[in-house]
């Protein structure tokens, strides 16, 4: 088989299936599983699909917003114990933000009733902080996104131009070393990255599988974040590489 029709054939499964893994695809093809990578590298930058975790994923289900019921599922316990960290690095006082993804709502969970001012675009984060009489919660406003059960648009985008918070908890889709911060969906990125430009410090709450892969659409560079929240499971590679980039990177077990 050319290299052009199995290529063909890769982006033709992989927008069957709307994902599929780099072991899987070696065996179909009967290649070894770099010259899949190769051949997912060189679709990737044609924008016939993207790379992924040990795979590829369609453009189109990249583009999907991921409902917040898959997401609250999706490695739960990792998520849990990474806003459990998080929260140790909130003080009374602090003005913070939090996006709309499911670590940021257990972060609103585990925070304590105490002096706090929290900005967020979550409707579930700040249904959760509700009950805490001493925090003051700030919601964006904005278009509802109703997959994510957040604010989205130009909208929340102004908004938060009128404020200054000197802490940002937020979480991606894919971390890549080169090529830094994305999501799975336009709104959402550039939401993210105007919270960035508002804070004094960024800390990302990322479980492991988020390394390495990108989504559709960038929201910053690696030197817009201060330091990292992650599970045990990233590896060492990937610790030092990070390391490199003088960013902090905090594990939780």
């Amino acid at each position: 088989m050319l290299v052009a029709e199995r290529q063909r054939k890769i982006v033709d499964l992989v927008n069957e299936r709307l994902s599929i893994r780099v072991s899987e695809l070696s065996k179909i093809f009967s290649v070894t599983e770099e010259t899949i990578r190769r051949d997912l590298e060189k679709l990737e930058k044609e924008n016939l699909l993207v790379r992924s975790h040990g795979g590829a994923v369609s453009i189109e289900k990249e583009q999907k917003e991921t409902s917040y019921l898959e997401r609250e599922i999706t490695n739960a316990a990792e998520k849990k114990a990474i806003a459990e960290e998080a929260v140790r690095l909130i003080e009374q006082g602090d003005q913070i933000i939090l996006d709309a993804s499911t670590t940021a709502w257990y972060v609103a969970k585990e925070l304590p009733d105490m002096p706090l001012t929290v900005l967020t675009n979550s409707i579930k984060a700040a249904i959760e902080l509700s009950p805490k009489e001493q925090i003051k919660v700030i919601s964006t406003g904005g278009l509802l996104s109703t997959n994510s059960l957040s604010y989205i648009g130009p909208l929340a985008e102004r908004s938060l131009s009128m404020y200054h918070v000197n802490k940002a908890f937020l979480s991606c889709k894919g971390i890549h070393l080169d090529k830094g911060l994305s999501d799975s969906n336009e709104s959402h990125a550039l939401l993210k990255r105007k919270m960035m430009e508002i804070a004094d410090e960024t800390i990302l709450m990322v479980d492991s599988s988020k390394f390495g892969t990108r989504a559709f659409s960038q929201i910053a560079s690696l030197s817009a974040i201060d330091s990292i929240i992650t599970d045990s499971k990233i590896d060492e590679q990937t610790k030092k590489q990070f390391s490199e980039k003088m960013i902090k990177i905090r594990i939780v077990d």
